[in-house]
């Protein structure tokens, strides 16, 4: 038997109408996504944190369905690589990548969240953000500026760096120009050396140029891709300047608050995974590229003699004092992060360190 025509009408109409909304359900949600600019610190896709910035942005927009889509621009591609907390601050742009250290001058207890001289190894600096507190002290440090800080990465371990000449005793340093921010430049600066600091992307022009006669940026990885070891035969361990490499993930909160709560658990999911992830390779290149460097480009690998480790351990301790004398925050966080420090040591000492003392026999 047909349908008679009123209800044959009915299902027409309602198809119709099921058509007209199916074909607008996709101009819809492009409609709704949202475009984010992201601005680092970084030549843009550079082995290491560039190349994190990337995947971060990359997480965001599949994880998000396109939702929110990230675009990034390289170091002076949109801003100036040492004014990004500046762009997200003022909304110029909605993200941010870079390092903490480099916003010294204007926050000086900023430098606390990327690496402290003789301080928290990757892992322990990841417990103190998430189970110790560090989180909140961060985000109260940001939130006079408008910015939501997270991590967004880890370059993991650093060297000590690249010389021009060689290091011998602390006499060496007097008057060496070294690239290197946050608190390790205080701590060189203490020991005789000027602290220079250089974005990424310029310390080897200054190097060749003699602008400088050493400079520290990451590990074998990042630093082999720069090329400086064409211009300083000298690489020095360990990096007891920066025994973390945080990367910091920076979002102009307005922005952030604007989100669905779903697009804020899912920008907070992917700098999680992307902290993991970022640290598992470094570990993984750098292990390769130090191999390369001495065996294919007969680079020196120096360890700094002992008076110059136990100077610069001595400073170390002065300086973050000093610090806390003479900023509100910087006393405010100092003792969190003491804490946490003195809470990791014992562990670390029979844990992993007693266990790679072993296997080395």
């Amino acid at each position: 038997m047909k349908p008679d025509r009123p209800a044959r009408r009915r299902v027409l109409t309602g198809g119709l109408a099921a058509l007209g909304t199916a074909g607008l359900a996709a101009p819809a949600v492009a409609r709704s996504a949202r475009l984010w600019r992201m601005a680092t610190s970084w030549p843009k896709n550079s082995p290491g944190p560039g190349m994190t910035a990337e995947r971060l942005a990359e997480r965001i927009t599949t994880m998000s369905g396109g939702a929110l889509r990230v675009e990034v621009f390289g170091a002076g591609d949109l801003l100036p690589p040492l004014e990004v907390l500046d762009g997200v601050s003022g909304g110029t742009v909605e993200m941010g990548h870079s390092a903490s250290f480099f916003w010294r001058g204007k926050m000086p207890a900023a430098a606390f969240f990327t690496a402290v001289p003789f301080g928290l190894t990757p892992g322990e600096h990841a417990a103190w953000i998430t189970q110790g507190g560090g989180q909140e002290l961060w985000d109260e440090l940001y939130a006079p500026l408008g910015v939501k800080p997270l991590m967004g990465g880890n370059s993991g371990m650093q060297m000590g760096g690249w010389f021009t000449r060689e290091i011998t005793s602390l006499d060496d340093l007097q008057g060496l120009k070294f690239r290197i921010p946050g608190l390790g430049g205080e701590v060189y600066r203490r020991l005789g050396a000027t602290a220079v600091v250089v974005p990424p992307g310029e310390i080897f022009a200054a190097l060749q140029s003699g602008l400088i006669d050493g400079a520290e940026f990451l590990g074998p990885w990042s630093d082999a891709a720069f090329g400086f070891y064409k211009v300083a035969p000298y690489y020095y361990w360990p990096g007891f300047h920066e025994p973390n490499g945080t990367g910091e993930c920076l979002i102009n909160q307005a922005a952030f608050d604007a989100l669905t709560p779903e697009l804020q658990a899912i920008v907070t999911a992917a700098c999680e995974a992307e902290n993991a992830y970022a640290l598992a390779e470094a570990d993984w290149q750098n292990a390769a590229r130090l191999k390369w460097l001495v065996a294919e480009k007969g680079v020196q690998l120096r360890a700094f003699p002992s008076d110059v480790m136990a100077g610069a351990r001595q400073e170390a301790v002065a300086v973050l004092d000093d610090l806390a004398a003479r900023d509100p925050m910087s006393a405010k966080i100092l003792p969190s992060y003491r804490t946490a420090l003195e809470r990791a040591r014992d562990w670390s000492r029979v844990g992993q360190g007693a266990f790679l003392a072993a296997r080395d026999g």
